[in-house]
C-alpha cells in the first residue's frame, strides 16, 4: 500500500487555511484513522514545528516542547533552559523569523489537557495575546473524540470561537484506497474495504503477499494479532461504561436496528439508551438511518440504527461471537465460519455503500444534481439506493447485486414495481440504476439499448 492515500479534500482545506494571515485548525478523529499522516504530508514542505504530546506530567511535556523549539529555531542552548510557563515558550516561536509563515502542530492535544485541565485556558490566552496576529497557523490534533469535543469544540470551552476550521477525520473512502491496491480485483478490494473499513493503519497490516483470509487470521483472529482486541481498546479510551456500550453495539450487530428492539434485547427502557446512542453516533461507531424520502427527517419515526464502522461491524459479527474458540486457538474453525458467511452477512451490505459512493462520484457526469442520497424502506419494500435531484425533478432508484453471476432482467422489473411504492414524488421522473458485481445478462443489455431511463454500472470491468 502507498504510504499516503487520498485526502485530497482535506489537503485542499488545510492549504486554504494556510493562506490565511493566521488560522486555528482543530483536527480530531479516532485512533489510527490517519490524522498524523495527513498533517505530516501537509507540512512536509513548510516551516513547521511538530510536537507530539504524551501521557506524562505537564512539566515533562513542556521540557520536550522546549527541546523541539530548540531544534526548530536552531538555538541549542534552549535545551538547557528552564521555563515555568507556556506563555514565554510560545513567544520564542513568534519572535523567531517573524516575517516567515510558520505552522505549530500539537498532536494528541488531549494529553496536555489530561495533565493540566486548565491548559485550554492557558492556550486561549496564548492564542489571543501572541499567536493570532502573527502570521501563524496552529493545528491542534487529538484522538479522543469525546475529549476534543468537550474540551476544545464545545461552547463551554475557553477555546470556543477561536478555531477557523475544524476537521473530523474519518476512514478513507472506497475510491481512495483503490489507488493503493491496484493489484487487487474489484471484488477483492470490496472485501478488503468491508473488513478494514478504510482505516489506514489497518490497511497497513494487510500484507499484499498473503491471501485475504490469511491476513484476517494473522491480524484479527490470532490472540497476538494487532486487531484482536481493537474495539475494546477504542471504547476504553472514549467512554467510562464500556460494558454498556459494548453490549449495545453487539445488540445492533445481531440485527436489532429499532431502538425498541435494542432496548428489549438489553432489558432496559428505550429512554435510558438515548444518551448512549448519541455518544456512539458522535464517535462515528453507530449511525441513524432514515428513509431518504422523508420530508422531515428529524421528526421521522422510521429511524433505524446501524453500525457505521465496517471493521467494528465485522469484529462484532465474526470475532466476538467466537471468542471462546479463538482463546482455545481454534482459529481455523472461525476462519471457515467467516468464509461461509462473510459475503451474505457483511460484504454484500458494504457493497451497497460503495455503489452509493460510485453514483455520487459520477452523478455530475450523468447530468444529475444530487440533493440527497440514501436508501428507502417501508413495511413491505426495501430499495438499496434512492437519490433525489430536486433541480431536474428526477428520482433515481437503484439496486445492487453482489453475485458471482450476471444480473437477470427480473431485478430490473422488480425495481420498477418497488419504486412505485415511493410516495410524494409523482411529478418527478424516475431513473433506474443497476449495479452488478459480475455484469448483466443479454436481456438487460437489450433493455438498456431501448430505454433512456436505465443506467448500468458493471463492476466486472
Amino acid at each position: 500500500m502507498k504510504s499516503f492515500l487520498g485526502r485530497k479534500t482535506e489537503l485542499q482545506k488545510l492549504s486554504s487555511e494556510y493562506k490565511r494571515e493566521s488560522s486555528f485548525v482543530v483536527m480530531y478523529g479516532r485512533c489510527r484513522v490517519g490524522k498524523t499522516t495527513l498533517i505530516k504530508e501537509f507540512i512536509k514542505d513548510k516551516k513547521a514545528l511538530y510536537f507530539l504530546s504524551t501521557s506524562e506530567l505537564e512539566i515533562n511535556n513542556r521540557n520536550r516542547f522546549i527541546k523541539s523549539i530548540a531544534d526548530f529555531t536552531g538555538m541549542p542552548y534552549l535545551k538547557n533552559s528552564n521555563f515555568d510557563n507556556w506563555y514565554d515558550i510560545f513567544e520564542i516561536i513568534v519572535n523567531y523569523q517573524p516575517e516567515e509563515k510558520k505552522i505549530i502542530v500539537i498532536d494528541e492535544f488531549q494529553y496536555l489537557v489530561n495533565a493540566n485541565p486548565s491548559f485550554t485556558s492557558i492556550f486561549q490566552r496564548i492564542w489571543d495575546d501572541i499567536l493570532k496576529d502573527n502570521n501563524i497557523m496552529v493545528i491542534l490534533c487529538g484522538s479522543y473524540i469525546s475529549m476534543m469535543t468537550t474540551q476544545v469544540l464545545h461552547y463551554s470551552s475557553p477555546l470556543y470561537g477561536r478555531r477557523t476550521c475544524q476537521m473530523k477525520l474519518k476512514p478513507l473512502k472506497f475510491t481512495e484506497i483503490k489507488e493503493g491496491f491496484r493489484n487487487l480485483r474489484f471484488n477483492e478490494l470490496v472485501s478488503l474495504y468491508a473488513v478494514t473499513g478504510g482505516v489506514p493503519k489497518y490497511l497497513e497490516f494487510f500484507d499484499n503477499n498473503l491471501g485475504f483470509f490469511e491476513n484476517i487470521k494473522n491480524e484479527i483472529l490470532d490472540k497476538n494479532g494487532f486487531l484482536y482486541e481493537e474495539p475494546t481498546f477504542l471504547l476504553q479510551k472514549e467512554v467510562r461504561e464500556t460494558m454498556t456500550y459494548f453490549s449495545m453495539i453487539q445488540t445492533i450487530a445481531d440485527n436489532n436496528h429499532k431502538l425498541s428492539k435494542i432496548a428489549s434485547a438489553l432489558e432496559v427502557p428505550a429512554t435510558k439508551l438515548t444518551p448512549y446512542i448519541k455518544t456512539l453516533m458522535d464517535l462515528s461507531l453507530v449511525e441513524k438511518r432514515i428513509p431518504v424520502t422523508e420530508k422531515n427527517p428529524s421528526k421521522s419515526k422510521k429511524g433505524l440504527y446501524y453500525i457505521e464502522d465496517n471493521f467494528i461491524e465485522f469484529w462484532f459479527r465474526f470475532v466476538y461471537p467466537y471468542k471462546s474458540e479463538l482463546e482455545m486457538e481454534n482459529i481455523q474453525y472461525v476462519v471457515d465460519k467467516i468464509k461461509n458467511n462473510l459475503i451474505d452477512n457483511h460484504v454484500s451490505f458494504v457493497y451497497e455503500d460503495i455503489c452509493r459512493e460510485q453514483f455520487v462520484n459520477q452523478s455530475s457526469e450523468l447530468g444529475f444534481i444530487i440533493s440527497k442520497i440514501g436508501s428507502y424502506w417501508d413495511s413491505k419494500v426495501e430499495i438499496d439506493i434512492v437519490a433525489i435531484d430536486n433541480d431536474n425533478k428526477k428520482l433515481i432508484v437503484g439496486e445492487c447485486k453482489y453475485l458471482n453471476k450476471p444480473m437477470k432482467d427480473s431485478v430490473f422489473y422488480n425495481l420498477i414495481e418497488k419504486a412505485d411504492s415511493i410516495k410524494g414524488y409523482d411529478d418527478y421522473d424516475k431513473v433506474y440504476v443497476l449495479f452488478s458485481l459480475n455484469g448483466f445478462e443479454d436481456r438487460i443489455m437489450n433493455i438498456n439499448n431501448t430505454r433512456n431511463d436505465l443506467i448500468l454500472f458493471d463492476n466486472n470491468k
